[in-house]
């Protein structure tokens, strides 16, 4: 499997990534090009997955981007890592469940080495940290599958402004919290990035 890895230092617009994604999945469709991992952060914005609902816009002076991923709704801003990628999964099994879990697996590893540890929940898409009682997420997930492609991504938070999930019911959950990585453990992250995209490389070759 030969995967490109893409960072980047500056914010990226929303739109202008999932165009790039767009065109990368007809490229690896058409075998013109590899499967990608690509890091970067986003300038604010709320985007709304595919299963949103009008009443988890809390603030209606708010705007709110409509994606074509899975999902809720959710926030994004600097201090936020966002992990995309476009794999294709027809080399594997097709089997979108066990995507996912790799997904999650490979969120779970990451911060595990920071020792934060943190779970997936069938019942709520992310992953979820305890706090002393208080169930708070710590990142979000969302993918879209064409022609067996998966694309789109998921996102830790880091040291992102917990204010802006005021706005809205974060993923359409109400009975939890979110929280970032500095408020759990005020730690050096900066290698957060690294440390991730070899899980996911290595959970993809399972």
């Amino acid at each position: 499997m030969k995967i490109e890895i893409k960072k980047s230092k500056k914010p990226v617009k929303y739109d202008e990534a999932i165009s790039f994604m767009e065109k990368r999945l007809l490229d690896i469709n058409q075998k013109n090009s590899s499967d990608l991992i690509w890091v970067l952060e986003h300038e604010e914005l709320y985007t709304a997955g595919t299963s949103s609902k009008e009443n988890e816009i809390l603030d209606k002076s708010i705007k709110v981007m409509q994606t074509n991923r899975g999902g809720k709704i959710t926030y994004h801003g600097p201090g936020q890592l966002v992990c995309y990628f476009v794999i294709n999964l027809k080399n594997g099994k097709k089997d979108i469940r066990k995507f996912i879990s790799l997904i999650e697996k490979t969120i779970i590893d990451t911060l595990n080495s920071y020792n934060i540890a943190t779970y997936a929940d069938k019942d709520n898409i992310g992953i979820w940290y305890n706090d002393n009682s208080q169930i708070k997420k710590i990142a979000a997930i969302g993918i879209r599958v064409s022609k067996w492609i998966a694309y789109h991504g998921f996102s830790i938070n880091i040291n992102n402004n917990l204010d802006k999930y005021r706005a809205i019911v974060p993923c359409g959950i109400f009975d939890k919290g979110v929280t970032n990585l500095k408020e759990i453990n005020d730690q050096d992250y900066k290698d957060l990035d690294e440390r991730l995209i070899q899980n996911f490389i290595t959970n993809l070759k399972v």
